[in-house]
């Protein structure tokens, strides 16, 4: 398979560069944060005058490096490899929970691995990279633990133009296996349909679901793995536990909101799917549950339901939240209230849907996801929720169809799904 080229986290990394932190790098399992550190990052540095020795990698997965999950033994080992001159070194652990105990585990305190990681950090010649499997060692108890001595770098699954930069074959039929099979890296690797579609289900159930499920001690009931399904068909609709155990009760199955709650919460967690909240845009607050969910790979979506659903409109609107969140946004779901006459020239109030609400600093965007806009009809009625919007940040519709970016009378820019995609830059056209 080609190298794939992740300049996006590499550079993050890069700007994160001996800044007295440690860089901890997240993201679903598979998704290549050890190939973003052990190799981009590692080449970058011996590219950039590092030299070998002074690049100190440890793998402790890798069982020939099983003796050194004992803490004592790792702080002994690095500290072996760094002297006290002024050179820097560059320490890279890559899948760290190996070296915390289960019982540091199950209290979400690993005091033993801070504490050798803390004491690198006070070494003036010292640079910290760790890496961490999402099930056992996640993003919210990595922030918590290392309470302002960690700078993290979430990595996604491979983006639209990352997947599309080693694929063999136009845009247009990438877009279709990108839609189909998602953007894990090794999914690349695999030549036929049905590999991929194994690939992906063994994934889903032996790895991402089992972690969760071992991690939280869940046992015995059938509640996680039919509440994937449920989300899974379920995704860029509104929904809340108690929906939710409704759901499930008319399926004869016996739960409660809470268990609910707490088993979205475990698979956000574990970066398996995603929540955006509601965002009242006129009156510039937060409104609490329902939410919108997405799966952070949607090859891994389809796996969930044996690839049977495969609905255009919805896979679209995932992949483009996706793309959002990876380039940085901060991504919720528009609500706009207001009102119009109704046939009998009464006066009535309107709830409309903008699909996305994307800010990074300054910067505000306004986005629908039309997978066809075929005639005037559908236009006004995607339209609708922008038209009541009265600020001055741009409004954008993302289409389905092959087309060029255009400006419309009311100042909207529609374009392809390709376009967004493949242009970093295309929310600035």
């Amino acid at each position: 398979m080609k190298s794939i080229n992740r300049d996006l986290y590499l550079n993050q990394i890069i700007d994160r560069k001996e800044n007295g932190l440690i860089k901890i790098i997240t993201g679903i399992r598979r998704c290549g944060k050890s190939y973003l550190l052990f190799n981009l990052y590692y080449n970058y540095l011996l590219e950039n005058g590092v030299s070998e020795d002074h690049i100190i990698k440890v793998a402790l997965d890798d069982d020939d490096n099983k003796q050194l999950r004992d803490p004592d033994r790792l702080s002994e080992f690095l500290h072996s490899k760094i002297s006290d001159g002024k050179d820097m070194y560059y320490v890279l652990l890559d899948e760290v929970q190996f070296a915390i105990s289960g019982e540091e585990l199950r209290k979400n305190e690993p005091i033993r691995l801070y504490g050798i990681l803390n004491g690198l950090l006070r070494r003036n010649n010292v640079d910290v990279y760790i890496t961490g499997s999402n099930s056992r060692f996640l993003s919210s108890d990595v922030m918590t633990e290392f309470r302002g001595r960690g700078d993290e770098v979430r990595v996604y699954p491979l983006s639209f133009s990352e997947f599309f930069s080693v694929y063999e074959g136009d845009k247009y039929e990438a877009f279709t296996e990108y839609s189909t099979y998602g953007g894990l890296p090794l999914v690349l690797s695999k030549k036929r349909d049905a590999d991929k579609s194994k690939y992906l289900r063994d994934n889903l159930s032996e790895t991402y679901i089992k972690d969760v499920i071992e991690r939280h001690n869940i046992g015995g009931d059938v509640v996680m793995d039919t509440l994937v399904e449920i989300l899974a068909s379920a995704i860029g609709s509104l929904t809340n536990p108690p929906k939710l155990a409704k759901t499930f009760k008319s399926s004869q199955i016996s739960t409660s909101e809470v268990t609910v709650s707490n088993y979205i919460t475990y698979l956000t967690n574990a970066f398996i799917i995603n929540r955006a909240e509601r965002y009242d845009v006129k009156g510039r607050k937060y409104i609490d549950s329902p939410f919108k969910y997405y799966f952070t790979d949607i090859g891994l979506r389809n796996a969930a339901l044996n690839f049977r659903q495969q609905e255009r409109t919805h896979i679209m609107e995932n992949i483009i939240y996706n793309e959002l969140l990876i380039r940085g946004y901060n991504v919720d779901v528009g609500i706009v209230n207001y009102t119009r006459k109704n046939a009998e020239g009464k006066r009535t109030t309107v709830h409309s849907e903008v699909d996305f609400v994307c800010n990074l600093g300054s910067k505000r965007y306004y986005i629908q996801s039309a997978f066809a806009i075929p005639d005037r009809e559908k236009m006004d009625q995607e339209t609708a929720s922008l038209d009541h919007i009265d600020d001055s940040f741009k409004k954008i519709i993302i289409v389905g169809d092959i087309i060029k970016p255009w400006t419309n009378e009311k100042g909207y820019l529609i374009m392809s799904i390709y376009d967004f995609l493949l242009k970093i830059d295309s929310l600035e056209m």
